[in-house]
């Protein structure tokens, strides 16, 4: 055979991708995936997520059930397919508030210097003592067992690593010509830090959200199997697998699938922020 007849491999970004990070095109077909369950849950499945069938209860998976029902007869894959908003909406909310919250601090604090930045640091080091499973529940605990409580308590406690990461990056940045030549041309210290500073330090905070998306999951599916997060019937990953933890020996199923649920989003999370990561440290 010649070699005129071989066909060249495909040349375009996407093919290039996979072939030369594998890893992050399997993340990112299955977030494509997570984002479709999201978007339009119907399409995986029509019974409702809070529909009761006593006779149906515990029933194995089948044809009817493909995942199994619970114990009073409620669709399990319904529930896990629904219950990917609930959970994912928690965890990137959370995520967003601790990235806006924490990267402020952490900006203003890094840009500044002096005192605010050590109060703050001194703050930052209390709160990051904590292990964040043990420090989530004792702000849920404290607050009491509700959605918005979690979101909260998500929010406290990585919030702290965000105002890390913007206060080395602001730190980086402040020291660089262009800052000293912004303050040549009489420019004001919030200009700087606003226009320039802030745009330079934003793609690491979104890196970072990417990085610690599957932590979030993790916490927030902990802190629901603990009961301390949402709760029944409102179909959450976490709170199934904690309505289904009494029956682990009879109907497995039941904490299985949300399990493989939290198992394939947070490894395609983790795949997804290696390779950002990469592409960032590589610029």
């Amino acid at each position: 055979m010649s070699d005129a007849s071989v066909s060249p491999p495909p040349s375009g970004p996407i093919a290039r991708m996979i072939r030369r990070e594998p890893d992050l095109a399997i993340g990112l077909l299955l977030l494509a995936l997570i984002a479709l369950v999201i978007v339009a849950p119907g399409l995986f499945t029509s019974q409702s997520p809070l529909s009761v069938n006593v006779d149906a209860a515990m029933e194995p998976p089948s044809f009817a059930h493909p995942f199994g029902s619970d114990d009073v007869g409620r669709d399990v894959l319904a529930r896990v397919v629904h219950g990917a908003r609930v959970t994912l909406s928690i965890c990137a909310t959370a995520l967003v508030a601790a990235a806006a919250i924490g990267g402020t601090l952490g900006l203003v604090a890094g840009f500044v210097g002096g005192r605010l930045d050590m109060t703050f640091g001194r703050l930052v080091d209390v709160v990051l003592s904590f292990p964040p499973i043990i420090f989530g529940v004792m702000i849920t605990g404290v607050l009491g067992p509700s959605t918005f409580n979690l979101i909260v308590a998500l929010t406290v406690v990585y919030a702290p690593l965000f105002f890390r990461v913007a206060r080395s990056g602001a730190m980086a940045e402040a020291g660089l010509t262009y800052v000293e030549a912004a303050r040549s041309i009489g420019l004001s210290e919030a200009t700087i830090m606003l226009r320039h500073v802030t745009r330079n330090v934003l793609p690491l905070l979104l890196v970072q959200c990417m990085v610690l998306f599957p932590l979030v999951l993790q916490i927030q599916a902990a802190l629901g199997f603990l009961g301390l997060g949402v709760q029944p019937p409102t179909p959450d990953w976490g709170a199934i697998l904690q309505q289904g933890k009494d029956y682990i020996l009879l109907a497995p199923w039941i904490s299985a699938f949300p399990g493989l649920a939290i198992l394939v989003t947070a490894l395609a999370l983790m795949l997804v922020g290696r390779g950002l990561q990469r592409r960032l440290d590589r610029r």
